[in-house]
C-alpha cells in the first residue's frame, strides 16, 4: 500500500478527501527537504473599517480600541482593552501589521477602492465607476493557488452573507483584469468541492441529508484500519490522523445541524434574507472549518473568505451587551443613520463598532484554533502557514485607506516575525499596500523563476519589493 501526500480517499459517488500530511509514509526524499506542510495562506475579510482613535464631526474624539498600545512585542497588557484582547492565546503567533496605506485610485468611491483592491493591489479598469467598479487585475489567493497548487485546483473563494448590494456581493477575488470570480456561498458546496463531488441543487434536499448522516470515513473504514495498522505510522502521524478524520466528521455535523432547509435553499440560490450578523458569522466560520480541511490534506495553498458585501451594509450584528440586533454595519460604520454624512448620528455608534470588530476577532479565532489542532513534526499547520484577518478600509466614518488593519497568525514556516506590532513606514502614509501583498505572497511560496521572493504582484506604479522588517 504505497502511500504519499496525494494519496486520496474514495468515498461518496467517487468523491475524494486527500488525507493530512503523514511524515511516516512521505518519501524519504521529499521529507527530507522539508520538515512541515507546504506554506499556505487563508485571507479573512472584514469591510468598513475598525474603531480605532480619531476625531470625528458625529462622535468627537473616538478613543483607541483596536490597535495593540505600543509597537513592539505582544502581550496581555498591550492587547488589553483592545478588540485584538479576543487573540490573546496566540499573541506569540500573531504579527499585527499597522500603517498599510492603500493607494488612492480612482475608484470613484472609497468602498469600491479597498474590496476591489485589498488582493489585487490594482486599481480599477476604468476610473470613476463607483459601485460598477471592476479591479485591473489578478488577486493574490487566486495567484498563490494558480502557480503552487496540486493537480491546477483553482484556490476556494468563500463568502457570507447576502450575494447583492454594494459591488454586487463577493467582490474581492479575481482572476485577472475584470475577471472577477464567482463565490461559493453554501458551506455544504464548499464541502463538497473539496471531497469532489459535485453541488446539488435545492430540489435535492432529501438526499443532501441523507448524504450528511454518512460519513466519506464510515465509506472507507477498511482503508483507514489499513493504514493505521502500519507499522512504520509514527504516533504524531496517528494523532493527526485521527484529527482529520475528526474532524471531516464535525464538519458534517455542524452542516447538517445548524443550517436548516430553509437556510439551506437560502444559500444555495442567491442568498437574499441573510442580514442576521450571527448566521453571516455561523457561515464564516463552517467555511473556516471547510478552510482548515481544505489546507491540511493539501487540496489547496490558498482560500479567501469574504464577509459581508462591498461595504457589508444589509448585515446586522448583534449587540452582545442588549442582546438585540445593532442598525446596519454601514451606517454604523458612518456613526449616521446614513450611507453617507447625513442623517441622524447614531448615539455610542463608535463603541458599537468596536463591538463588531470584537466579534470578527473572535470568529477569526476559530480559524486560529482550527488550524491549531493539526499537529505537525514542527508545531502545527497554523505554524506551517498564514491566516491573515484584512479590512479593507482603515476606519470609519473616515474610510480612510490609510492604516488599513493586516493581522498575520503563523509564520508560514518560520519566514514571518511572530509576537509582534510593526508599524511600517511609521512616519509615512505613502502607498505600501503592495509591498505587503508581496510579502505576504513570498511568505506563502511564491517565486521568481530565479527562485528569489516576489516583487511583481500588484500594480506597476507600485512599490511592491518585499517588505525586510515583516521577515523573520
Amino acid at each position: 500500500m504505497k502511500l504519499n501526500r496525494r494519496r486520496v480517499l474514495t468515498g461518496i459517488g467517487g468523491a475524494l478527501l486527500g488525507l493530512p500530511w503523514l511524515e511516516s509514509v512521505r518519501p524519504r526524499s521529499a521529507w527530507a527537504q522539508a520538515s512541515s506542510a507546504p506554506p499556505f495562506a487563508i485571507f479573512f475579510r472584514q469591510a468598513n473599517g475598525v474603531a480605532a482613535e480619531q476625531d470625528t464631526n458625529e462622535v468627537g474624539r473616538e478613543p483607541e480600541r483596536f490597535w495593540p498600545t505600543a509597537p513592539g512585542p505582544l502581550s496581555a497588557s498591550t492587547l488589553a482593552d483592545r478588540a485584538l484582547a479576543e487573540l490573546v492565546a496566540y499573541a506569540e503567533r500573531l504579527l499585527v501589521v499597522g500603517n498599510v496605506n492603500m493607494a488612492n485610485f480612482n475608484y470613484g468611491d472609497g468602498h469600491a477602492r479597498g474590496a476591489l483592491q485589498v488582493l489585487t493591489a490594482r486599481g480599477p479598469v476604468e476610473e470613476g465607476q463607483g459601485g460598477n467598479s471592476e479591479a485591473n487585475g489578478e488577486s493574490l489567493d487566486h495567484r498563490i493557488g494558480r502557480e503552487l497548487n496540486p493537480g491546477g485546483n483553482e484556490s476556494l473563494f468563500l463568502y457570507a452573507g447576502q450575494t447583492g448590494g454594494w459591488l454586487g456581493g463577493p467582490c474581492i477575488s479575481y482572476r485577472g483584469p475584470g475577471n472577477r470570480r464567482s463565490a461559493i456561498t453554501d458551506p455544504f458546496d464548499a464541502y463538497q468541492s473539496l471531497t469532489g463531488s459535485a453541488p446539488q441543487s435545492s430540489a435535492d434536499m432529501p438526499s443532501r441529508r441523507s448524504l450528511r448522516q454518512r460519513s466519506i470515513n464510515d465509506l472507507v473504514r477498511s482503508q483507514l484500519s489499513s493504514l493505521l495498522a502500519r507499522p512504520e505510522l509514527s504516533s504524531i502521524d496517528r494523532q493527526r490522523l485521527d484529527l482529520h478524520l475528526s474532524s471531516v466528521r464535525d464538519v458534517e455535523i455542524s452542516l447538517a445541524c445548524r443550517l436548516d432547509e430553509a437556510e439551506q435553499r437560502a444559500l444555495q440560490g442567491a442568498g437574499d434574507g441573510l442580514d442576521d450578523g450571527d448566521n453571516v458569522l455561523a457561515i464564516a466560520r463552517l467555511h473556516m472549518d471547510v478552510a482548515a480541511l481544505s489546507v491540511a490534506c493539501g487540496q489547496t495553498r490558498s482560500v479567501a473568505i469574504q464577509v459581508g458585501s462591498g461595504n457589508d451594509n444589509s448585515t446586522r450584528y448583534r449587540d452582545p451587551v442588549t442582546g438585540n440586533r445593532m442598525e446596519n454595519y454601514h451606517f454604523i460604520s458612518h456613526r449616521r443613520q446614513s450611507d453617507g454624512d447625513s442623517g441622524d448620528i447614531i448615539q455610542g455608534s463608535d463603541l458599537l463598532h468596536h463591538r463588531i470588530d470584537v466579534q470578527f476577532a473572535q470568529t477569526f479565532k476559530h480559524l486560529l484554533d482550527k488550524l491549531a489542532a493539526y499537529p505537525l513534526p514542527t508545531g502545527s499547520l497554523l505554524d506551517a502557514g498564514m491566516a491573515v484577518w484584512v479590512n479593507d478600509l482603515g476606519n470609519g466614518p473616515a474610510h480612510g485607506a490609510q492604516n488599513c488593519p493586516v493581522i498575520i497568525a503563523g509564520s508560514a514556516g518560520g519566514v514571518l516575525r511572530q509576537g509582534e506590532y510593526i508599524r511600517i513606514n511609521a512616519d509615512s502614509e505613502a502607498s505600501n499596500h503592495a509591498r505587503v501583498l508581496n510579502t505576504i505572497g513570498s511568505a506563502a511560496g511564491l517565486r521568481k523563476p530565479d527562485g528569489s521572493f516576489i516583487d511583481d504582484f500588484g500594480a506597476p506604479d507600485q512599490e511592491r519589493r518585499v517588505l525586510d522588517e515583516l521577515l523573520a
